[in-house]
């Protein structure tokens, strides 16, 4: 296998709570109070939507439910989130880190340096941010494809820490039973001091509609006997995953960077900075709030 090439979970489609449209010759994003599935191919008017969007849309006015099937037993797999920093000039991740660690492109190569978090370090001063990746089967009981997977991409912290959170609990209190669990993707509102009183919204992993724990913790052991059974080996499948993941240095690849760059590493204006990633669109305005608290910090000192 090709060196530097990151192997990552195949991808069917996508998941977003928003849309990116052209508005006085920019392309900004749209916020949305539902879901909608895509395909993964794009025309000037936007992502064409997948076929199950509307099979999940029967009987509903707004779809803010997905029932989904987790493909990996560890979250970390399910779910990946770094701090990410982009040249976009060349498409090229410059600095993607953890918190701890983190990779650099530098005229040397990639280099292991240490990560202080974006607020801490003056090289991610140029626009890094959390960049999270959540792969989910979408309803797993009429899929053909037990490993084609949606992919919902954002750089919201509401996002990000409460789908991390829901893994590692949902993980925990199943026995490592990650990935048989039925679980729904849920989109919640809240408001906060910072919005203002206006609802922001993010992606939340739960149980589905109608689902009791003990009925899920139920039937996630009868289907890890019915795997068992037919030979699924789920520790070879996380194995090979990490495995994967471990081949190359970032997820995304040049094929799909330009849209990357355009939902979530906007071109910066000469105002205030807003993110062009429509999942996180919804956090707008905790994002502004806290940028120019931020900004009042910078010029105190």
């Amino acid at each position: 296998m090709l060196k530097g090439l990151m192997l990552t979970p195949p991808v069917i489609g996508r998941i977003s709570i928003g849309q990116v449209v052209e508005k006085n010759g920019k392309r900004l994003p749209q916020k949305d109070n539902q879901f909608t599935l895509t395909s993964q191919v794009q025309t000037p008017d936007g992502w064409i939507k997948h076929p199950v969007d509307e099979t999940l849309r029967m009987g509903k006015s707004k779809l803010r439910e997905i029932p989904i099937q987790l493909l990996f037993s560890e979250p970390d797999l399910n779910l990946r989130a770094e701090y990410c920093l982009f040249d976009r000039q060349t498409a090229r991740p410059l600095c993607v880190g953890n918190g701890e660690t983190c990779q650099r492109h530098t005229q040397n190569g990639y280099e292991s340096l240490p990560c202080p978090s974006p607020e801490h370090c003056d090289f991610a001063q140029a626009g890094c941010k959390p960049y999270g990746r959540l792969n989910v089967v979408v309803n797993p009981e009429d899929s053909a494809d037990p490993i084609g997977s949606f992919i919902f991409r954002t750089s919201g912290y509401n996002s990000i820490r409460t789908l991390a959170s829901r893994l590692n609990y949902f993980q925990a209190l199943s026995g490592n039973l990650l990935s048989y669990l039925p679980l729904a993707l849920k989109l919640r509102g809240k408001s906060t001091r910072q919005s203002y009183g206006h609802p922001i919204y993010y992606v939340d992993l739960t149980l589905r509609e109608n689902m009791s724990l003990e009925e899920t913790l139920t039937q996630a052991k009868a289907l890890q006997l019915q795997r068992l059974e037919i030979g699924f080996d789920q520790a070879a499948l996380d194995q090979a995953a990490q495995s994967g993941f471990h081949n190359g240095h970032f997820e995304e690849d040049a094929e799909s960077i330009d849209s990357v760059l355009e939902e979530f590493y906007p071109e910066p204006s000469n105002s205030t900075q807003l993110s062009n990633d429509p999942a996180a669109a919804n956090e707008t305005a905790n994002g502004l709030a806290n940028r120019l608290t931020q900004q009042a910090e910078q010029l105190n000192h």
